[in-house]
């Protein structure tokens, strides 16, 4: 990773954290974030996936509304730190640690 690669990551995590944190005190059932990106094809390569403990927590988070706060919410961190997603809601993604379970489970099985 050169430097410029590792600037911009430290920058995204800088802003994710931060979002992060918010979230885990507000945000009923709010786990963590983690991300991926292709540097090369950078910020459209960028995918923020926001973690729930359980399947239910997630779909309460999408009905109170809390998927479009945490959306916003990441791009105005990104946006701080000079980093400007043109599709945030193509950038953010949601899961939930039981469905990650659930999926570690069928790979086994196969």
């Amino acid at each position: 990773m050169n430097k410029t690669v590792k600037k911009l990551d430290n920058n995204v995590v800088k802003a994710l954290t931060n979002v992060c944190e918010y979230a885990k005190g507000s945000i009923v059932g709010f786990k963590w974030i983690t991300h991926t990106a292709d540097y090369s094809n950078f910020p459209h390569s960028l995918i923020i996936t926001c973690v729930f403990d359980t399947k239910d927590s997630k779909n309460l988070a999408e009905q109170n509304g809390d998927f479009v706060l945490l959306t916003r919410n990441i791009h105005n961190a990104l946006l701080k730190v000079g980093i400007v997603l043109k599709q945030a809601k193509r950038n953010v993604q949601f899961d939930s640690e039981e469905a990650g379970a659930e999926a570690r489970l069928l790979l086994k099985k196969h």
